[in-house]
């Protein structure tokens, strides 16, 4: 990477430029190497499996505008969007994201319908606590109305 700045601009602020285009850089090498079409896939494989194939979509895709969310649906629109960040995590995490996005299809809301549909997923509690532990999914008590995972 070469960089080009003005000679008189101070090496603290310089450093801290160069950090952020590096970071950006990386976030999108990183979206480059996620593949849609194996998102895709592994959506299709859990619609199979614990919806019994019956949810539609009309987009799903990696993301990378998505730094507070690790996913987020639009079920009027049938797109589901999944942060590059999840794409770093464990698989099963990865799965317990997509679950909670395509259950969004069926049930827009976190109501008690909602989680039934996720609870399919046998390992919605362990990847639910892998986000907790990593301070990624607020833990019960500190859950309001707004949902880390859904824009």
């Amino acid at each position: 990477m070469v960089v080009r700045a003005p000679q008189h601009m101070p090496e603290k602020e310089l450093n801290a430029a160069i950090e952020n285009l590096k970071a950006r850089l990386q976030r999108r090498q990183q979206a480059r190497e996620l593949s849609d079409a194996d998102l895709e896939a592994r959506a299709r494989e859990l619609n199979r499996r614990y919806f019994g194939g019956k949810l539609r979509w009309r987009s799903i895709r990696w993301v990378t505008n998505q730094q507070k969310r690790y996913g987020s649906c639009t079920p009027g629109q049938g797109s589901i969007r999944i942060s590059h960040r999840v794409g770093q995590m464990p698989r099963f995490v990865q799965d317990y994201v997509l679950m909670h996005e395509l259950a969004h299809l069926v049930e827009a809301n976190h109501g008690p319908r909602f989680w039934t549909l996720v609870n399919r997923y046998p390992r919605t509690e362990r990847a639910r606590g892998y986000l907790m532990a990593t301070g990624l999914e607020p833990m019960e008590e500190e859950k309001d109305n707004d949902d880390i995972l859904d824009a």
